[in-house]
Parts: structure tokens; C-alpha cells; sequence
């Protein structure tokens, strides 16, 4: 799930500023007591801590790889806005529902919702369509596939949009790799065979769009004086109202409410954007950005992996191989030169 929440409020060399975690999502803003290496300060009991922070790291990263199924099962029942209206609703009810817990209220500036409503289209409404549209015609592994470019796209757009963002021979190694691996995904050397350029280019048009949006909430919102959750509830619910709003232009209620796709668009929202956001909070808050977004790493193989086994998808070998080579350049694109003294 992407969120405003992430608004740059941290020391630069806590987080990459090209690199948006799983499904676009950048680190949330950390808390003073984070130190400059991205790793919080241990906590006593650090045993039973870090069991903690490790168990939650492992049921994001499964929540966020099988977010890709859900899409596919709630697209067998349901028109691709409504499964993305519902994803946006019941993520929304999650943060809404922490708020009102929290006591804590909607930002009040005009401006801060203006901004909010621009990072709700293309952090949320537009790339949830695009998933859910890509998957009428790509198999969900691919998709998850897909999703792992985005730091890719994010580090070439940095380039030029984010003028304290400079090159690196590393990074711009890890840019060109990660893009082969695309090439090697598609099966660039046999004309793209075997996959549709429409719901693949829908699939890497969402990736795009989660670092845009991205960039978009560090010039406009960075140093916002309003809580984390806050900032994305109301980025939530203005991105629900935007998909409610073309699914009631665009498309019919539906028919019937076939209940396997409905639970698979329950917990896509609940559980894959709205828990999800909490979960990856606080494991920033907890281990720093560097740590939690090792997620992004695991999140193509579980959702290769859930893909081939529980929707019996065929799986080539360029697809792992290709996924490898993404997830290698991603790395690159997110190291940093160590300083010598």
C-alpha cells in the first residue's frame, strides 16, 4: 500500500530517496530516536524484540505477495474498479478505524488536502486499477514480477526530478541491469511471445506510477506538521472516493457477489493495504528503512511461488531468472558508496 505518509521527514542518509518500498511504498518518517544508519536504537529485551520486529517483517512480506493473487481471485468475480474500490475501502476502514483509536483527526490545511488528492491518484487509485486491469490478461506472477521494477523507476525518474539525488556508477549499473532483467521477464529475444503487451505494459504503467507519486509527496508535503496515519487515511479515502467515483461512470454494480472473490478483495484491502501500512510503519520505526525494505525482495518470490501453486500458473524459466536480475539491480540502484575517512 502506498501512502503519503512517507513524507521525506527523515535524516537524508536514512533513506533512499529512489528507492519506494513493496508496491511503491516509501518509508514512513522516523522517529528521533532512529540513528543515522537506518537501525533504531535496540530496546531492552532485545531477544524477544527482535523475534518480534522478524515475525511481523516475514507476515508483510507474505501479506504483500499475496496481494497479487487476491487481484487475480477477486477479478475472476468482480469488474477491475470495483476490485479496486473495494481494496481502497477496506484499507481505508483499517486506517480510519486506527484513528478513532488514536483520537487523532484529518488534516485541516486546504493545500495538505490538495497534495493528498494528487498522491491518492497516482499512489493508489491509478495503480491499483492498472494491477487489477494487467491481471485480466498477465499472470499474477508476472505482475509481482512487474511490481519489482518500480525502484527502478524510481531511481531513473529521481535522476532528473530531485536534483540532490546524483548518480553513481553503481547505481546507474543497477539501473541498466535491473532493466535487462525486464527484457529477460518479457523474452525480449523472442518478440515478447507468450505474454500480452497490454496487460504487461498496464503492470510496469503502475510501477511508474508509485514513484511519481512518490516524488510528487517529497516536493509538495515534506516536513507536513500531521501524523503519519492521519496523512494516509485521508490519502486513502480521497483515492476510494476517486475509484468510486469512475466505477460509478464506467461500470454496472455488479450482478452477483460471488464470496471467493469478495474474501480475496477483503483481504487485499484489509489485510494488503491497510495492515500492511501499519505493519510496515512500525518496522521502520523499529529496525530503519534499510531493514524494512528488504521486504521488497521477497515479495515477487511469494508471489511466484503462490501464483504456481495455488493457480496453477506455467512459469518459464526466463521468468525467475529475469526476476533475479531485477531484484539484482534493484539492489544496486539502492546501495550507496561507503564514505571513506
Amino acid at each position: 500500500m502506498s501512502t503519503a505518509a512517507a513524507r521525506s521527514g527523515a535524516h537524508p542518509a536514512e533513506t533512499n530517496p529512489t528507492a519506494p518500498g513493496p508496491t511503491g511504498t516509501p518509508p514512513p518518517s522516523l522517529p528521533p530516536r532512529s540513528t543515522t544508519s537506518g537501525h533504531s536504537a535496540a530496546p531492552r529485551g532485545g531477544a524477544r524484540r527482535t523475534l518480534d520486529w522478524r515475525l511481523r517483517f516475514g507476515i508483510l512480506s507474505l501479506v504483500w505477495g499475496f496481494s497479487f493473487l487476491f487481484i487475480k481471485v477477486g477479478t475472476q468475480g468482480y469488474a477491475p474498479l470495483h476490485v479496486t474500490f473495494g481494496r481502497l475501502a477496506f484499507g481505508s476502514a483499517v486506517l480510519v478505524a486506527v484513528l478513532v483509536a488514536k483520537r487523532e483527526r484529518l488534516p485541516r490545511s486546504a493545500r495538505t488536502w490538495g497534495h493528498l488528492t494528487v498522491a491518492a491518484f497516482f499512489l493508489n487509485a491509478l495503480p491499483f486499477s492498472l494491477f487489477a486491469y494487467a491481471e485480466l490478461t498477465i499472470p499474477s506472477t508476472l505482475a509481482g514480477i512487474c511490481n519489482a521494477s518500480s525502484p527502478l523507476w524510481g531511481m531513473a525518474l529521481s535522476l532528473v526530478a530531485l536534483s540532490e539525488d546524483r548518480p553513481t556508477r553503481r547505481r546507474v549499473a543497477g539501473l541498466g541491469l535491473g532493466f535487462l532483467g525486464v527484457l529477460t521477464v518479457l523474452g525480449a529475444w523472442q518478440g515478447f511471445s507468450g505474454t500480452d503487451p497490454t496487460g504487461t505494459a498496464m503492470a510496469l504503467g503502475a510501477s511508474l506510477s508509485y514513484p511519481i507519486g512518490w516524488i510528487y509527496v517529497r516536493r509538495t508535503l515534506a516536513g507536513t506538521k500531521v501524523s503519519n496515519v492521519a496523512l494516509s487515511g485521508t490519502q486513502m479515502l480521497l483515492a476510494t472516493a476517486q475509484a468510486g467515483l469512475v466505477a460509478a461512470l464506467f461500470t454496472s454494480a455488479p450482478a452477483a457477489y460471488p464470496v471467493v472473490p469478495l474474501l480475496a478483495v477483503v483481504a487485499l484491502g484489509a489485510l494488503g493495504t491497510g495492515v500492511a501500512f501499519l505493519l510496515q510503519y512500525g518496522l521502520v520505526a523499529e529496525v530503519g528503512p534499510t531493514t524494512a525494505q528488504m521486504v521488497t525482495y521477497f515479495v515477487p518470490v511469494i508471489a511466484t511461488a503462490a501464483g504456481v501453486a495455488l493457480l496453477g500458473e506455467q512459469l518459464s524459466w526466463n521468468t525467475p531468472v529475469g526476476a533475479l536480475i531485477i531484484l539484482a539491480g534493484a539492489a544496486l540502484t539502492r546501495s550507496r558508496t561507503r564514505r571513506t575517512t
